[in-house]
């Protein structure tokens, strides 16, 4: 996610007198702690699927068990998980999501290594075909990392498409603004998975909601008519600032509440990032990538 430093939030243009989401200046911390348990119970579109306990990262093979457990703590929580993966355990996440009665995002998780990139592939077409994929997600994020070339990955999407049933969407998910600059690859989506972090762009909490709703607009444009679906945003609790960006207990659950009103007043389809904390984050991310879940690293609620 942190690519987004590169993009940089600029007051210009922004009205205050806009709606920037519900006015928190006169609620106690009290009042704010009980408005974010409210809008959580309440439930939410979908979430982000965060597989490793503290000391585990990507590449270590996750248990049945331990991806049972955490689907149980979610579940009353949201209609929707996406998974990042397809192999070495994140291929439990769909298939317990569907046992749960949850729909499922389901990525295969593509880079530079060739090898991982054909058991992915291979794993969410499998998937696909056993029926617990709802929504198939070819790659997060590969164009900023320069992973795989544009004519690659759409190599890899037109091999999940020609494998899988017509009526599974197929999509890609990058930040917002590369389906503007890639037209290839937006064409190729049958559906658009934007991540939208206006933390990562030193966006400061005042008007968070509203430049979300800005990076969402532009992936809509982009998609010249086909649906956009926010694939990924949330709030540090914890960490160092990123410009006027200030991660905090407070803030996060300020950013929460927003994305969570605006979806369901507007029916926007958001996947909040993230379930749980993840240790393993602070090295990619710096301090602020271990505090992005709704629940601690040691599942329980945060606030």
């Amino acid at each position: 996610m942190s690519y987004r430093k590169g993009h940089n939030f600029s007051l210009k243009g922004i009205d205050s007198t806009h709606d920037n989401g519900v006015d928190y200046s006169k609620l106690s911390i009290e009042r704010l702690e009980e408005l974010w348990k409210s809008t959580i119970e309440n439930g939410m579109h979908g979430l982000c699927f965060s597989l490793y306990e503290d000391g585990q990262k990507p590449g270590d093979v996750i248990t049945e068990e331990q991806v049972r457990r955490r689907m149980e703590i979610i579940k009353p929580y949201t209609k929707w998980v996406r998974s990042f993966s397809c192999t070495d355990g994140n291929e439990f996440i769909p298939k317990i999501a569907h046992e749960y009665g949850l729909k499922t995002l389901v990525g295969a998780w593509l880079g530079d290594d060739p090898e991982i990139n054909k058991k992915e592939v291979e794993g969410l077409i499998q998937l696909a075909n056993e029926g617990y994929v709802d929504i198939a997600a070819v790659g997060n994020e590969v164009m900023y990392r320069k992973d795989l070339s544009e004519d690659e990955l759409l190599d890899f999407m037109k091999q999940v498409k020609e494998a899988i049933p017509s009526e599974i969407p197929v999509g890609y998910v990058d930040a917002y603004y590369e389906f503007s600059i890639r037209p290839r690859i937006t064409e190729a989506c049958d559906v658009i998975l934007a991540n939208c972090y206006p933390y990562w762009e030193g966006c400061p909490i005042e008007y968070s909601l509203q430049h979300m709703k800005q990076m969402f607009a532009q992936a809509l444009q982009a998609g010249n008519g086909k649906k956009v679906i926010i694939s990924e945003t949330g709030w540090p609790s914890h960490g160092t600032n990123l410009r006027g960006a200030f991660p905090s207990n407070e803030n996060a659950m300020k950013y929460f509440i927003n994305a969570q009103k605006w979806s369901q007043e507007d029916d926007i389809e958001i996947f909040y990032f993230s379930s749980f904390d993840e240790s393993w984050k602070v090295g990619p991310e710096g301090d602020v990538g271990a505090y992005w879940g709704l629940w601690d690293k040691d599942e329980k609620l945060k606030f």
